[in-house]
């Protein structure tokens, strides 16, 4: 049988899933659902974040699905613990929306993105599969909503200054390229505007994050914003 959103056959490697929370239900849940997809491996588990280094070291996950809120250690400094590692897999917080601040640090801190609780199951595994090739999980609209409430958390012409002396590094063509991963744009997406091979637009959006010294598009998506170029 195929599970909705399973990808086409002749995939490569199965994705290694680490799932991170302390409700041994919603980690029972998320590994049922899981299971059956053919191209995701759950490796392992966690139940706090105190947990995630030894369990990151033991099963060498590719993607982390992450809890934000558990008792010991929760899961923004367990982010910003395993993204400060050479060779740090992915990572998916898992939110609500009334945790909006406490996202908006983890994607600072690293995370690919974040999931509600109640996504539904085909999304989850698009995610998944997104986060694990490198690609952002916020859709624009959720972008816009998370970054706007960091813009009105901050002093907004001491970060416009700040973010436009980073946006500075770049040539004109990478500075295109990160103000349209700001408008939530995907690689396809960029390509077709900038009127660029989707080759060239990774080869692009590789020197913004080494020149910016950032993790992901999503950081790039925040700094975007900060300078107010979105």
């Amino acid at each position: 049988m195929t599970v909705p959103g399973s990808p086409a056959p002749g995939h490569s490697a199965p994705i290694r899933v680490l799932i991170v929370d302390d409700d041994p239900l919603v980690r029972a849940g998320l590994s049922m659902m899981l299971a059956g997809t053919g191209d995701i491996d759950i490796v392992g588990e966690a139940a706090d974040g105190s947990e995630v280094a030894a369990a990151v070291d033991a099963h060498a996950p590719d993607v982390v699905l992450m809890d934000i809120r558990m008792p010991k250690v929760d899961g923004l400094a367990a982010t910003e613990l395993i993204r400060a590692r050479p060779d740090a897999p992915q990572v998916i917080v898992l939110t609500t929306f009334d945790a909006d601040d406490q996202v908006v640090r983890a994607l600072r801190a690293g995370a690919g993105g974040f999931l509600l609780k109640d996504t539904p199951p085909v999304e989850i595994l698009r995610a998944i599969r997104l986060v694990a090739a490198g690609d952002p999980i916020l859709s624009p609209t959720v972008t816009r909503r998370l970054i706007a409430r960091v813009a009105g958390a901050a002093d907004p012409d001491d970060g416009r200054r700040r973010a436009r002396a980073l946006l500075d590094r770049l040539s004109e063509r990478e500075r295109e390229v990160a103000v349209a991963i700001g408008q939530g744009r995907s690689n396809a997406e960029i390509s077709a505007e900038l009127y660029m091979s989707v080759a060239t637009v990774k080869a692009h959006v590789s020197r913004v994050l080494m020149k910016l010294e950032l993790n992901n598009r999503v950081q790039v998506a925040l700094l975007a914003h900060d300078a107010g170029l979105v």
